[in-house]
């Protein structure tokens, strides 16, 4: 209180009025050009994710041939499911599928993964090896492999004949089929798993591995007591993203089956006909787009219930520490 105000006895203040802040405009002009960045995605979202998703669910409960308007039928398509033998055909070659696959990727991708963080000469070059049937197409690994098991001038039936054994028609057999489609998606997928392996071990603290040669553990017991405990969050990713890349094979045998037996994809006798093949049979071949539509909606619940099963047995084994 100065003296004026001592002699009036009015109360005054030497406070101005505070400025309003600009910052929350700026926040707020950073925030519309962020939105308008991210505006591609957003929209890619919204009309070829959640609307397509919508609409598929929809054309799901009725019958549609893509020439006139959709009729709705209820559960009708879902009923017919239960009752397609192919179906059932097929749910089981996706699993048979699936259960030979996903093991041997995931534990050849851990194998090389673990060789390949050694401190060898030329490193680059067998990662990069290892890699390029990864980004490579499904048509090029679909001609690499004609070379090894075409029936006639296959470098395969070349080693068994070889052998005194009789020549395989690889793809046209129905017990061989799908161990051929594993092995090569094995080949061309193992590069991907083993990045995402050499990932974690790369975060594997050098320290636990002195101290373990420092008790005397070998190298055996340093992989299974330090290495898989320490990965085992990657090691449930790999499994994850095996799992769902192998219920939604489609490119690989549409390619390598459709020339095998008289130019049909899935044979021979439907031996490899899986889900999403099924599914492209009945929606684009045979234009039953609502059945296929409530195909999809099923091997989504299948997929679903895999990975929620997953994430169950995930807080049992999984080290976070």
């Amino acid at each position: 209180m100065n003296q004026n105000t001592q002699l009036t006895g009015e109360w005054k203040t030497d406070e101005r009025p505070v400025p309003k802040p600009r910052k929350r405009k700026r926040l707020d002009s950073e925030g519309r050009w962020g939105i308008l960045l991210i505006s591609p995605y957003l929209i890619h979202l919204i009309v070829f994710v959640a609307f397509t998703s919508i609409a598929s669910l929809y054309i799901s409960f009725t019958d549609y041939d893509m020439l006139n308007p959709p009729e709705w039928t209820g559960l009708a398509n879902y009923s017919k499911m239960i009752d397609d033998p192919l179906f059932w055909k097929a749910l089981k070659n996706t699993l048979y599928f699936t259960i030979l696959l996903v093991p041997i990727k995931t534990a050849l991708a851990l194998v090389l993964a673990v060789a390949l963080n050694q401190k060898l000469k030329g490193l680059k070059l067998y990662r990069i090896a290892h890699f390029i049937p990864v980004i490579s197409s499904w048509t090029v690994i679909a001609y690499v492999a004609d070379s090894i098991f075409n029936p006639r001038f296959g470098w395969a039936n070349s080693l068994l004949v070889s052998l005194g054994l009789e020549p395989k028609n690889w793809l046209a057999d129905e017990q061989l089929v799908i161990p051929v489609l594993v092995a090569v998606a094995i080949w061309k997928g193992v590069g991907y798993m083993m990045v995402l392996f050499l990932a974690g071990l790369q975060n594997v603290p050098g320290d636990l591995y002195e101290a373990a040669e420092i008790d005397g553990a070998g190298p055996l017991q340093k992989f299974w007591r330090i290495t898989v405990p320490l990965i085992s969050g990657t090691t449930f990713l790999v499994l994850i993203l095996s799992t769902i890349s192998s219920f939604q094979s489609f490119e690989q045998i549409y390619v390598m089956t459709a020339g095998a037996v008289d130019g049909v994809a899935g044979g021979p006798n439907n031996a490899s006909l899986v889900l999403m093949l099924h599914l492209y049979r009945e929606g684009f071949t045979f234009f039953h787009m609502g059945y296929a539509s409530a195909i999809a909606w099923v091997l989504f619940l299948i997929l679903f219930v895999f990975t929620f099963m997953q994430m169950r047995l995930q807080k049992r084994w999984v080290h976070y520490d």
